[in-house]
């Protein structure tokens, strides 16, 4: 988990590239717009959530996915 904790902020551009690839090749959308579309509103949706909380000891990220019920924690 502590590579996930690195490189959460990657996940995001990386769906968009699975999901373009998906719409164009499987389902055979040809219009880029539709298809970009389709990819960045499911990858919104799936990329995990970041959230800055001040505690007393500093500042720090929680992380949380739609896929995962535990919150991942990143201090600052």
């Amino acid at each position: 988990m502590k590579l996930f904790k690195q490189i959460y902020w990657l996940i995001n551009p990386l769906l968009i590239v699975v999901f373009m690839l998906i719409t164009e090749n499987f389902f055979e959308i040809d219009e880029i717009v539709i298809s970009t579309s389709i990819a960045v509103i499911l990858a919104y949706i799936l990329s995990p959530r970041v959230k800055v909380v001040e505690k007393q000891h500093g500042a720090e990220e929680q992380i949380k996915w739609l896929l995962f019920k535990k919150v991942f924690i990143n201090k600052i």
